[in-house]
């Protein structure tokens, strides 16, 4: 299949970053035009041969807009929020919501009980910062891996953790959920992301069938070229969609997160690791493969890059990597470890319900030390799954997520 076939490539995102004041009654209208922007724009897309998957709506921090005076007024406010998004100008099309980042204690505490009612339209994050002795903020992790534990029960199989992440050293502008978040300094603006792991799958395997090359120093090479063209050609090709669209931009175009973004529906990660010769992800390798494909996100030229804009490696969402839990392929540390020459970080990571506050918090130190380290946003999103230890089988019900074995905390 030629690397130009746009089924190869989809727009996973068209997410569009706006501010909202306290002042309610102008909300109807920052929605309407966003929904509707990202509306006009997929239409654009798929009339020129791209499949959209979703559009999202991202905020400034939902304290300075939101009434979190109590648990009720913040409720009352996302219901009304939630019936301006269902809009007709986006029948037919995913819209999901974040409502920015969570800044204090009090703001934290609210979630689980947000995001239980709310699910897909408050997704959240939490930033961390490090003090003058380049110590991260273990009071703010505590908080957060309070609030981790309190969705896992509350929310059916611990699932609402799906909507909260907990970010270390992320820019604004991420155009994937949860980690998205807005600053009101920032002008109205939107960035596109996609899902491209059956482009690099197809770009391997077509190049292995012809290839009579063996030396592993110019195979790497030519995986790096040929990736980086077929992704470079598909970006710019929708770029100049964008350049081209006859549709009003009341936002600005930002950029593109170059993520390769799997999902359940789509080729694993773990195929291209494979395709790239190596036994499975996991194996001895790993690594190197790990940076070569960073290399790749990092090389396009002629946009913006926002966001992660790297390797992401979403356990639960990623077929072969959930598959890969269950060989026993890899565990957390060996995923500690990848997030050295990538990025993201521990992602949808099912770990036993009893886990220990404070083993989980020392894990999310342990990944935002590497992340201010090594200067990359890398981000913890994890599921204590309720009743299940190490080893056991999780019975996600989500469409968004696959099963795979719960990984055990050192």
């Amino acid at each position: 299949m030629s690397y130009k076939n746009k089924d190869l490539c989809k727009i996973r995102t068209i997410t569009t970053f706006l501010s909202l004041s306290q002042e309610k009654s102008t909300w109807q209208q920052e929605i309407v035009k966003a929904s509707k922007f990202c509306a006009e724009l997929s239409a654009d897309f798929q009339n020129n041969g791209y499949t959209v998957q979703s559009v999202r709506i991202v905020t400034n921090p939902f304290g300075e807009y939101l009434n979190t005076n109590t648990i009720d007024n913040a409720k009352e406010d996302l219901n009304y929020i939630t019936k301006l998004l269902d809009t007709p100008e986006t029948s037919g099309i995913r819209i999901r919501f974040a409502i920015g980042e969570a800044r204090t204690n009090h703001e934290i505490e609210m979630l689980p009980e947000l995001i239980k009612e709310f699910g897909d339209l408050c997704n959240v994050c939490v930033n961390i910062p490090m003090d003058e002795f380049n110590i991260l903020d273990n009071a703010l992790i505590s908080s957060c891996v309070n609030t981790v534990k309190r969705i896992s029960d509350i929310t059916p199989r611990g699932e609402g953790n799906f909507n909260f992440t907990v970010n270390f050293n992320c820019d604004p502008l991420i155009p994937y959920f949860p980690a998205s978040y807005h600053r009101k300094n920032i002008e109205n603006c939107f960035v596109v992301g996609l899902e491209t792991p059956d482009l690099l799958v197809s770009v391997l395997e077509n190049f292995n069938q012809k290839t009579t090359t063996t030396n592993h120093n110019n195979l790497y090479k030519d995986y790096y070229e040929h990736m980086s063209h077929a992704l470079q050609y598909h970006i710019s090709y929708i770029n100049n969609i964008i350049d081209q669209s006859p549709i009003d931009m009341p936002f600005h175009f930002s950029g593109f997160d170059s993520s390769a973004a799997p999902s359940k529906d789509c080729a694993s990660m773990a195929a291209v690791y494979e395709a790239m010769g190596v036994e499975y992800f996991g194996a001895s390798g790993t690594v190197e493969a790990s940076s070569l494909l960073t290399k790749v996100f990092k090389s396009i030229q002629g946009v913006e890059l926002v966001g992660f804009s790297g390797l992401m490696l979403a356990l639960t969402e990623d077929t072969g990597l959930a598959q890969g839990t269950i060989k026993s392929n890899f565990d957390i540390r060996s995923l500690l470890t990848y997030s050295a020459v990538c990025g993201i970080g521990l992602d949808t990571v099912p770990i036993p319900g009893n886990t220990s506050i404070e083993k989980i918090a020392a894990l999310m130190r342990d990944t935002g030390t590497m992340a201010y380290r090594l200067n990359k946003p890398l981000t913890v999103r994890l599921f204590p799954v309720p009743g299940l230890n190490a080893g056991d089988m999780t019975q996600f019900e989500s469409s968004d997520l696959c099963n795979c074995m719960v990984l055990d905390v050192p």
